[in-house]
């Protein structure tokens, strides 16, 4: 592990995503599966996410999924990454975090985020629209404040007086919302890495000290791939590339398929352009290449955390994947020395 990476944490967000002819309670057991190895390779965190009716991602209901994550594992952080905060009443979000933990103390974290439902049929069903991520900044504050009072005689038992480390999924100017609430910042570069970059430097400009967040905080997510060479890393980005474009196109996000089938298809100029859109900003390659694509990431950022969301139709190549990361930023001695409790 070079200097430049020693002191970053690295952690996993699994979406649960789905491989063509897999079932979706398939696809959330591997999910469980993949906690566990997380926690044994040395990771920091293990965060699952939210999305509601999507043939090709099985994971809808996240507190749940983390319960069952934390349950399998001892040691390593389960959260949320995130929970659609807009989706839901900010009182039930304060008590399943709660309950999550008190059975689990001092592993729980609580990501959150701003969307709402992928089309109007799913927001119906829901219960909510567009119009109510206009008014986050008021249900985020609501979320927060159960967890240190009550709210005109309601209560959020047992998140009452409970200490759960929250995060703020953002893009753009939800970097300033973090900043404003004095919380930890989770961002990509959905928008390019420069915009990322824009961002992350307007929320520590910006940044509120305040009782959930006495500093800044950055969280980077970032897609990962380490194979045994370039060309192969990247045929693995395929599946997931093709599903965004298909997603565009399409108006549903479809579950992975192999690369093979992904390399003989003609796609559409619209298409191959989102296509090509979805395979750039990737950091893949061998170890070597890897590890400097890295340093040069943090060194643009300053990120004090790497959570690495890859998605691939082969799992024992993305499980690989993940295994050598772990092995190339010396995860699994930090492991050790927090087991020892020689280390934060």
């Amino acid at each position: 592990m070079t200097s430049a990476l020693s002191p970053v944490r690295f952690s996993v967000l699994d979406r649960s995503r789905v491989r063509r002819g897999q079932s979706h309670p398939a696809a959330l057991r591997e999910t469980v599966e993949f906690a566990q190895l997380a926690e044994q390779w040395g990771y920091h965190r293990f965060w699952v996410s939210e999305h509601h009716s999507v043939p090709g991602v099985a994971g809808s209901a996240p507190t749940v999924l983390a319960a069952a994550a934390a349950g399998a594992t001892e040691r390593i952080r389960i959260g949320t990454g995130g929970v659609m905060l807009p989706n839901h009443q900010p009182l039930v979000v304060a008590e399943q975090f709660g309950v999550l933990e008190s059975l689990y103390p001092g592993r729980i974290d609580m990501g959150l985020g701003r969307s709402v439902g992928f089309t109007d049929g799913v927001r119906r069903a829901l219960g909510h629209d567009k119009r109510d991520a206009e008014d986050f900044d008021a249900q985020l504050a609501e979320l927060l404040g159960y967890f240190a009072e009550g709210r005109q005689g309601v209560h959020a038992w047992p998140a009452e007086g409970l200490r759960i480390p929250a995060f703020l999924l953002a893009t753009g100017s939800g970097a300033e919302r973090a900043a404003r609430f004095g919380l930890p910042l989770v961002i990509a570069a959905v928008s390019g890495e420069d915009r990322m970059v824009e961002a992350i430097e307007r929320y520590r400009a910006l940044f509120r000290p305040a009782a959930v967040g006495a500093a800044p905080y950055v969280v980077v997510s970032a897609s990962i791939v380490i194979a045994d060479s370039a060309p192969e890393a990247h045929r693995l980005l395929l599946p997931e590339a093709w599903s965004g474009a298909y997603a565009r196109t399409h108006g549903e996000f479809p579950p992975l398929i192999p690369p093979v089938e992904i390399e003989a298809r003609t796609m559409t100029d619209r298409e191959r352009r989102i296509f090509d859109e979805g395979l750039r900003g990737h950091l893949y390659g061998t170890e070597d290449e890897v590890a400097g694509r890295l340093e040069r990431l943090v060194g643009r950022t300053g990120a004090d955390e790497i959570l690495v969301h890859t998605s691939t139709y082969d799992r024992d190549a993305r499980l690989d994947s993940h295994r050598r990361l772990a092995s190339l930023v010396g995860l699994s001695r930090v492991a050790v020395r927090d087991r020892a409790g020689t280390a934060a």
